[in-house]
């Protein structure tokens, strides 16, 4: 499947709905929300893409290394049109430091990368590969790119990696695909130092869920939780436990009503009491706008905060950071001031104030990706939409 069959097969069903909402209640919420506005900040967009050879959509989130460097995925552009691994310095240099050519090593990057070994840079890439159903890759400083796994899309493998990877103290990695298994709909999959693949769960696309796009989070005892979008029609995603004996145990399954639906690219956030923290891009108090929710480690779902799709901003694809103080800290992709998305912040009393609201044109657009925060509490993430060429932005915000 193609980033476009992707969009056509998600965004038409289920963003082109909330998206026309979210612009009428833009028109007529806007002035009847009652948030708080931060108006002490300082956003700078550090890089805009073409679309072209340095890239173009950049959903992922950034990782940032000792410098101050920034490093992320586009899942377009580049020189053969297939999405790129980009480097933006600290001056706002943008370099591209591997173009995928569709084939072999890979096609659309649409997740984020994770630090590795020797300062090398993991990820995966949703289509290509030797079978076309996506790869597992290094890059490593020196720039050289090699495919750790292909995903071949039978019954005893996964489909379709679209999540970011995580790693454990073995070496091992960890992600998630939204196809395949032994059901076709997802699984959890572990892929050793070795380069050999295993499926830890396959989703049935029944009461244990199905269509995994976002990762998992790995507890100290080695349990791996995750979210799983859920199915058009059938039901509307849940929260996951899958403990080491890879027996799986759902959570909470959301029912589309005002505790959300839908949990998208975004996976979960562990807080030291083992609670978890995320968000979905349907449903709430407000039907369409998406929820800023938390998980119980004995399962309790509360809703922390209900967007309305006006200025306080609405459909929160991505997931949420924490800071040590327990405020959460996000993106909507639509609603704020001008319709075009916001960053907003999330107290533990559920107060949301929004830090910024995206204008389009030649501002940053449609945030799609987790934040970055550094030890200063400056803001990273990336947009797939607005920027001087339109080909999305990478940015910072400076309380």
């Amino acid at each position: 499947m193609s980033t476009a069959q992707h969009q056509d097969s998600i965004s038409k069903r289920f963003t082109g709905v909330a998206s026309s909402v979210l612009a009428l209640a833009t028109m007529f919420l806007v002035t009847a929300v009652a948030i708080q506005s931060a108006q002490a900040q300082s956003f700078t967009i550090l890089y805009s893409f073409t679309n072209g050879s340095d890239g173009g959509q950049p959903y992922a989130s950034l990782v940032k290394d000792s410098a101050g460097n920034l490093y992320g995925t586009t899942a377009v552009g580049g020189a053969s049109g297939f999405g790129t691994v980009f480097k933006v310095d600290t001056t706002g240099k943008e370099t591209v430091l591997y173009s995928f050519s569709g084939g072999a090593d890979g096609a659309n990057p649409w997740a984020g990368l994770v630090w590795g070994p020797a300062r090398s840079l993991y990820g995966t890439t949703e289509a290509g590969g030797a079978s076309g159903y996506g790869t597992v890759f290094k890059l490593s400083k020196t720039g050289k790119k090699t495919v750790l796994y292909n995903f071949t899309g039978t019954s005893d493998d996964g489909a379709y990696p679209f999540s970011r990877l995580i790693w454990d103290k073995a070496g091992n990695l960890y992600g998630t695909t939204y196809k395949g298994g032994a059901s076709g709909y997802g699984s959890v999959f572990e892929l050793s130092k070795s380069g050999k693949d295993k499926v830890l769960y396959s989703f049935a696309g029944g009461a244990d869920g199905g269509n995994p796009y976002a990762g998992v989070v790995r507890d100290p005892a080695g349990n791996l939780y995750g979210t799983t979008f859920g199915i058009f029609g059938v039901d509307y995603g849940t929260v996951f436990k899958l403990n080491t004996a890879h027996k799986e145990k759902v959570l909470h399954a959301f029912s589309g009503g005002t505790d959300g639906g839908y949990p998208y690219y975004g996976g979960l956030v562990r807080d030291p009491a083992g609670n978890f923290y995320g968000t979905t891009s349907f449903g709430g108090a407000n039907q369409y706008f998406g929820t800023v929710f938390k998980v119980s480690r004995a399962g309790k779902q509360t809703v922390l905060y209900s967007f309305t799709g006006g200025a306080d901003g609405g459909q929160p694809n991505a997931s949420v950071i924490l800071d040590s103080k327990g405020n959460l800290y996000g993106t909507t992709v639509g609603g704020g001031a001008s319709g075009h998305g916001t960053i907003f912040k999330l107290d533990r009393t559920g107060k949301e104030t929004v830090l910024y609201s995206f204008t389009g044109g030649t501002d940053a657009a449609a945030p799609d990706a987790d934040l970055l925060r550094d030890a200063a509490g400056n803001l990273y993430g990336t947009s797939i939409a607005g920027g001087t060429a339109g080909g999305g932005t990478v940015f910072k915000l400076t309380p």
